[in-house]
């Protein structure tokens, strides 16, 4: 892509409305714009990254072998009020009636649609267990919504409903996911801890929220400072091996870490040594639930089981925050300059500036860098306009590509341009060839 075909619609000042650091920075890179209070229009580079995180998602859900699936956004009240949620649930919930006066909602959540779903098409216990995910757009009706996407009354939410035998078999599910979110985080560049939560509206006694550590977070957090050293890495996990998912559930929760609602004084000054006692804010963007027989008890979700008789199926939902992420990662990763993107949620692979547009030089080694990065299935961003130099590198520092490569007349002069790591700020003179193939090397 060439900046000069691109809508990149950047501000130099700050927006009045941004209070934190996230809102701020995707207003003045031009990702957003609110259509209305926690309604904004994703602007080309916002979509682009939001894509990159759901893309991730998708890869980690299918790679635990869970189901993509869709499912609308209106829903029929009926089956909440099946479920006994419809009075419950509060007036973030947005009731609608459509034209001919039935009750409709824009939904929140997705476990009363996706139980029906179930009990339609799935009758014995030989067709589980079974996890299905879709992600999709959810409306909550925040009194106060702020934040910009970190707490917008429209969002895009991956959720996914495991339907298991027994509560075994659910629990091995809740297990899967937990996996699954830890290599999505990392692969996100982020470190999101599991800790234990509250149930909330959805309810269940076993849940787990992934918290990202931030100054800006919503939620106060008390942990053991040992589990910031766990990673989750590269290492290959069966996901049909109920020992090893375990194993990684009890490594990554065992110590520990626990939200303002489910903090108990005692345990932790019990549990963990005065040295390792942290108190942070944290930002919430995930979390995993498991709740039994709640729904299916309700709305006769049942299978015919090895006995031959009919039991209700045990259930759990998931759900990561794909748009509050965005949020997330700019809080976690940032300067003042900009957004510092980490590589694999990047909107372009890397930068191209010109420093000399129309010189014949510069922009003939401008386009060769360009068609060599594409050719190698890399998307870079041009820069072709026609600005100074100083313009030119404070909207790449904005907008946070990971990689800059730097192209003027001296340099080419030597044969080489200049290659520039946005998060350590440093910089070394390559051949055109080998900046290339370094970019290249680092997205392999």
């Amino acid at each position: 892509m060439r900046l000069t075909r691109y809508f990149l619609p950047v501000l130099k000042e700050t927006p009045s409305e941004a209070q934190i650091a996230s809102h701020r920075l995707m207003l003045r890179a031009g990702m957003i714009k609110q259509s209305s209070a926690g309604i904004y229009s994703w602007l080309p580079l916002g979509y682009k990254v939001l894509r990159r995180i759901e893309q991730i998602v998708h890869e980690e859900q299918i790679r635990a072998g869970h189901i993509p699936m869709l499912m609308p956004t209106i829903q029929s009240a009926d089956l909440w009020r099946e479920s006994g949620r419809y009075d419950d649930y509060g007036q973030e919930m947005l009731r609608i009636k459509d034209r001919h006066d039935r009750d409709m909602l824009y939904g929140p959540t997705n476990e009363e649609l996706i139980t029906d779903i179930f009990r339609a098409h799935v009758n014995s216990y030989k067709d589980l267990p079974l996890t299905l995910y879709h992600i999709q757009w959810k409306f909550r009706d925040e009194v106060r919504p702020r934040f910009g996407v970190m707490r917008g009354r429209e969002f895009l939410m991956k959720d996914g409903y495991n339907f298991d035998l027994d509560k075994d078999a659910a629990l091995h599910a809740y297990n899967r996911h937990l996996v699954s979110y830890l290599r999505s985080y990392e692969r996100m560049g982020l470190q999101a801890i599991p800790m234990r939560a509250d149930g909330g509206p959805i309810g269940g006694d076993y849940t787990h929220e992934f918290l990202v550590l931030a100054e800006t977070g919503e939620s106060e957090v008390f942990y053991d400072s040992a589990i910031t050293d766990l990673k989750f890495g590269d290492r290959a996990v069966d996901y049909d091996s109920v020992p090893e998912c375990q194993a990684v559930l009890e490594e990554f929760t065992s110590r520990y870490a626990r939200t303002d609602e489910t903090h108990d004084e005692g345990v932790f000054n019990e549990q963990v040594p005065e040295e390792r006692r942290r108190t942070a804010r944290g930002i919430e963007v995930g979390q995993i639930f498991y709740f039994g027989t709640k729904y299916s008890e309700a709305m006769g979700a049942t299978v015919v089981g090895p006995d031959g008789q009919r039991t209700p199926v045990h259930m759990g939902s998931h759900g990561i925050g794909v748009s509050r992420l965005l949020g997330a990662i700019i809080e976690a990763s940032h300067d003042d300059k900009g957004i510092i993107w980490p590589e694999g949620v990047t909107p372009f692979h890397c930068g191209i500036v010109n420093l000399k547009q129309g010189d014949a030089a510069a922009d003939g080694a401008c386009e060769g860098l360009y068609k060599a990065l594409v050719a190698k299935g890399l998307e870079p961003l041009y820069d072709d306009r026609s600005e100074r130099a100083g313009a030119k590198f404070a909207t790449m520092d904005l907008i946070g590509l990971p990689w800059r490569i730097t192209v003027g007349p001296r340099g080419l002069e030597k044969g080489v341009i200049e290659l520039t790591s946005r998060r350590t700020g440093e910089s070394e003179e390559l051949s055109p060839q080998a900046a290339v193939d370094r970019i290249a090397h680092i997205y392999g």
